[in-house]
């Protein structure tokens, strides 16, 4: 008598089994965790995933029968063979990666019953058929992880964090092989071809040389630096510190692509902390790369809208769209650009959807671009998931900016006997030539004397700590000049209008016309823009040296004409900015001279001095490291948030925005709307949200929880609340909160 054909899925008249299914997803498990040398763990985990299917209770569900918990029974295997992590990543592949409850039996039911998946008064685990024994091959008892002991600074936690790896290869593998059956989409492993890559980088580089002038001279020499390093550098921990105006950008790129092509890495990975430096940096990598290597994965940004596919989208077009929408899911592209956000978050997750691109990142160069701006209160974290990707998951991370953090006593706390490298030459940031500008320092200031500085300057950047002074001194400079030219930045513009007005900037400053700007730190941080003039008001350190990068930037003027003046306003420092603030005026205090303030002895000085009064559990401020060496993941993904939940406006700004806008309202809540538009929200606190909402201003609805906005949102019904000039009305907060 033959035995019965489970099946796992049905799809009109094509039917999977069970065996054909974990097969796949196992052969693809292996695959994903071999790059970090534990496939046959992995490979154990895919077979028995869907052990619960083989049961009469589930084939009925195929035919419309009541749900059944398929993946109990796998996990129970697991844990009978006290394999924790194992039972872990099965009991949770659908609904998310559990918590571990109290200790006590760590085997059998009561595992399950600590992770909160299985209660002995209800049999909830089918009755499976003893056909799987001789279907599966797999030996659980004897696996083990590869995680090496000695290089691990605490292995309880290393091995947490590898749970999250295994979960990632388990979820992506059964995501891909389902989707094999039910849409044709055969997974194929998108890995770079460094060698035409490298090629086209030469290409694209070669009219620089030989270099003109002193200024491109030195970013010549940083991008061949970066070249030659790339070659011959192990994997491992690097630092490139370059100063502003250097050419970080493309020499990180270069070391990225030489160093893979050397070490046969399958993929360079950016992770940059704003969006707009995202935008700007993938249109230069386009331009050298092309089009069809380079993923760009952050909330601004939907290939769906991409303006670079037909409205009518002929059926190579959608091909090629499709192929990268389904690569935001698990980012399987030569080249990724994402959010800082988007990464730490996904090493951090616990929900499928969230966790499917975590095993990508192994065997990849990773550059973290503006490092200094790695989130303090999550510090720790990020220092440890980046040692642990370089210690176990063979990438090699570079911590890549002009104000390097004082981070080597937090990565020798996770790295025991690494050392970090510098790719570049500290001769090099030392040259003169990187002296673009003359540091000059004036007292409280208020708006009207202020303003009046400004307008002595027909070009001038002034940036503030907050969005309530950004627009308060941007009304009292349109008192006292009334030409045109004066322009406002702060995020409570919308993304799309903060392109336009960014857009107009440039083509004033080429111009040579009048253009003085107000601006919260938004445009601080890669942002392309060069002025002759700027003031900053008082802040850390890394946010006053980011403020002089956009003056003189093409070194076109003297030093002497290109003066940073930082001021202090007559309003109280937002606590956002006070610590870091405290930290620069100690780091100053030292110096013989203000124009030594960019020197590498002050930046260092000033960051161990901000570390130091944030102190420790600041660092790790929501106890994330904790909860990971509880195995407790699920709580810990609930408190993993860099930017804190608010409440966002969508602004109807535009013929698209509208369009947008009256979809939400209609009820559409799918992620790709969503993303679209995120170009036209703008984040607000719960005082000032209130507010609109009292005021009638706002058409509210409640976002789809399956989506990647899970904040309040409503749409603004009356446009006389948003300023062309300075983005949305907060004449009416009545000073109650702080906007940042």
């Amino acid at each position: 008598m033959e035995d019965k054909v489970y099946l796992a899925h049905v799809k009109e008249q094509q039917q999977q089994s069970v065996a054909e299914h974990v097969y796949g997803v196992a052969s693809l498990c292996k695959l994903f965790a071999s790059e970090f040398s534990d496939g046959e763990y992995a490979r154990c985990v895919g077979l028995f995933h869907d052990l619960g299917k083989y049961s009469q209770e589930f084939q009925k569900r195929l035919l419309g029968g009541p749900k059944v918990d398929h993946s109990l029974a796998g996990a129970l295997e697991f844990a009978n063979n006290n394999k924790l992590e194992g039972a872990m990543c099965i009991a949770g592949h659908h609904g998310g990666l559990p918590d571990l409850g109290a200790r006590g039996v760590v085997q059998g039911p009561s595992l399950l019953a600590r992770i909160g998946r299985f209660r002995q008064d209800q049999a909830c685990i089918p009755s499976v058929d003893s056909v799987w024994r001789k279907e599966l091959n797999a030996e659980i008892s004897s696996l083990s992880d590869n995680i090496d002991k000695k290089s691990c600074a605490d292995y309880t936690l290393s091995r947490s964090f590898w749970c999250h790896w295994l979960y990632s290869c388990l979820v992506d593998a059964d995501y891909l092989d389902t989707e094999a059956f039910m849409d044709g989409h055969i997974y194929a492993p998108n890995v770079g071809n460094f060698d035409d890559l490298v090629s086209k980088l030469n290409a694209y580089i070669s009219p620089w040389f030989p270099p003109k002038g002193p200024l491109n001279e030195k970013r010549c020499a940083v991008l061949r630096e970066c070249i030659d390093r790339g070659e011959t550098a192990e994997r491992g921990l690097y630092t490139l510190t370059v100063p502003t105006g250097g050419g970080k950008t493309i020499a990180s790129l270069a070391f990225a692509l030489h160093h893979a092509r050397a070490r046969g890495l399958k993929r360079v990975i950016y992770v940059i902390p704003y969006t707009s430096i995202i935008e700007q940096n993938a249109a230069v990598f386009r331009k050298i790369l092309g089009d069809d290597v380079i993923l760009e994965h952050h909330s601004n940004y939907s290939y769906e809208n991409d303006k670079r596919i037909p409205v009518d989208y002929d059926d190579e077009a959608r091909a090629d769209n499709m192929r990268f929408v389904k690569a935001t899911e698990n980012w399987n592209m030569p080249v990724v650009i994402t959010t800082a956000v988007q990464f730490f978050e996904s090493l951090f997750a616990n929900k499928p959807s969230k966790c499917r691109k975590v095993h990508n990142i192994a065997n990849s160069v990773i550059i973290f671009d503006e490092a200094q701006m790695l989130p303090l209160p999550f510090l720790k974290p990020c220092v440890f998931a980046i040692a642990e990707l370089v210690s176990h998951y063979n990438a090699t991370a570079v911590l890549c900016t002009a104000t390097q953090p004082a981070l080597n006593k937090l990565f020798q706390d996770y790295l025991p006997g690494r050392v970090i490298e510098e790719i570049c030459s500290a001769e090099l940031f030392a040259d003169k030539v990187f002296k673009r500008v003359k540091y000059r320092r004036q007292g409280k200031t208020n708006w009207n004397d202020l303003a009046e500085q400004l307008v002595a300057h027909d070009q001038v950047l002034c940036i503030v700590n907050s969005r309530k002074n950004a627009h308060e001194l941007f009304e009292t400079l349109r008192e006292q000049s009334a030409v045109d030219g004066n322009f406002h930045l702060s995020t409570l513009m919308c993304p799309q209008h903060r392109q336009q007005i960014l857009q107009f900037v440039r083509q004033r400053l080429s111009a040579g016309q009048t253009c003085r700007v107000v601006s919260t730190s938004l445009i601080e941080a890669g942002v392309d823009v060069d002025f002759p003039a700027v003031y900053r008001e008082f802040a850390g350190l890394d946010s006053i040296l980011q403020a002089a990068g956009r003056c003189n930037r093409e070194n076109k003027r003297s030093s002497g004409e290109s003066v940073v003046t930082l001021f202090e306003a007559e309003t109280p420092l937002p606590s956002l900015f006070a610590q870091p603030a405290a930290a620069a005026r100690s780091a100053l205090h030292y110096l013989s001279s203000l124009q030594d303030i960019d020197s590498q002895e002050t930046i260092k000085a000033y960051f161990t001095e901000l570390l130091d009064i944030k102190g420790d559990n600041a660092l790790d401020a929501s106890g994330i490291l904790d909860l990971l060496k509880k195995l407790s993941h699920a709580q810990a993904a609930s408190v993993f948030h860099i930017i804190e939940s608010q409440n966002t406006v969508f602004i109807p700004y535009d013929e698209k925005g509208r369009e947008l806008t009256e979809r939400w309202l209609r009820g559409e809540r799918s992620r790709c709307l969503l993303r679209k538009l995120s170009r036209y929200g703008v984040s607000v606190y719960d005082n000032h949200y209130q507010m609109l909402s009292e005021a009638g201003v706002l058409q509210e609805g409640s976002c789809d929880a399956a989506s990647e906005a899970h904040e309040n949102c409503a749409v603004l019904c009356d446009m006389q609340m948003y300023s062309e000039l300075s983005g949305l009305d907060l004449q009416a907060d009545s000073g109650q909160a702080l906007f940042i």
